[in-house]
């Protein structure tokens, strides 16, 4: 097995145009849109920074700026509620421009989430790293990455993210062909299929936004050509290094998750999101959730669907 560096940088692509949310996104990143009072992507920052990478580099686009403003200092606002004696909401403010070492870099042109990881060469250099999609939330008490932070340590290679989803929803993901290993939640990944149909999935077992990669992936994205939707795919390229050598950074091993994930790719799901974490929050919940009963009942009452 070749040596194993520790994985200190983290890699969180957010240079779509979400256009699933418009007219919500045509001025605000998807990545801000709260989720109660918090954007979604700082709830991923959170992730990495508690999985022990607070090195982190946003992959962003045009009309992104908010996103590194809202990881900045802000002195005015600061300012102003230090002058009110507002320390919880001093604090609050704080919390994302002290939460870890922020870099960003621009991907030019939507080419796809493998170009998108591609973009991060030059800041990651020969080590190894995460990347965490920001539509994928692992809720916070679930150590994912950590988890495959320890496999990565162990196997060595690159390290998806699985999760077991019922056949019909295979075609909207990444798809894994998996082998047994000595531990119950690690599998070797033998091939991987991008949004298969239901005949051509290998499995049920899907990738989630998150990944461990070797280094070695720049080299293989460097040669992978558009796949689907004419995009270059990161699927494709952990394909690749799926049946290359451990010596030369192959290898892909997944980790199968049964935890709790929250999807924030599209409205439905989104809104589901929101829900969920309100209904456990203990400043919101005494008052949100008795209210949403009573407004569901009342739905019900009404034949309302």
């Amino acid at each position: 097995m070749a040596d194993i560096t520790p994985v200190l940088k983290a890699v969180v692509p957010a240079a779509g145009l979400g256009t699933r949310f418009l007219p919500a996104t045509k001025a605000t990143p998807k990545e801000m849109l709260p989720i109660v009072d918090k954007p979604a992507i700082q709830y991923v920052v959170e992730e990495a920074v508690d999985a022990g990478l607070s090195d982190v580099l946003m992959v962003t686009g045009r009309s992104k700026r908010s996103i590194e403003d809202h990881f900045d200092r802000a002195y005015e606002l600061e300012e102003a509620l230090r002058a009110k004696g507002d320390a919880e909401r001093l604090d609050a403010v704080h919390e994302s421009s002290d939460l870890a070492i922020m870099h960003y870099v621009r991907q030019g042109e939507p080419r796809g989430l493998g170009h998108a990881v591609h973009c991060a060469r030059q800041h990651v250099g020969h080590e190894p790293f995460a990347v965490l999609l920001g539509d994928d939330m692992i809720d916070a008490r679930d150590k994912l990455l950590r988890r495959m932070i320890e496999v990565r340590d162990q196997f060595g290679g690159s390290v998806i993210a699985l999760m077991e989803v019922e056949p019909d929803q295979v075609s909207a993901y990444g798809c894994a062909a998996i082998e047994p290993t000595d531990e119950d939640d690690v599998v070797r990944i033998s091939d991987l299929v991008e949004k298969p149909s239901i005949e051509e999935a290998p499995s049920n077992w899907i990738i989630i936004g998150r990944y461990v990669c070797d280094p070695a992936v720049f080299d293989v994205l460097e040669k992978t050509p558009p796949g689907r939707g004419g995009e270059i795919q990161l699927t494709d390229a952990l394909r690749t290094l799926a049946d290359m050598p451990a010596e030369q950074g192959g290898g892909v091993y997944g980790v199968k998750f049964r935890g709790r994930r929250y999807d924030t790719g599209n409205k439905l799901e989104y809104l589901r999101t929101v829900v969920q974490f309100a209904a456990e929050r203990p400043d919101l919940a005494p008052e949100f959730m008795p209210w949403l009963r009573e407004f569901v009942r009342g739905r019900d009452a009404s034949g309302e669907s």
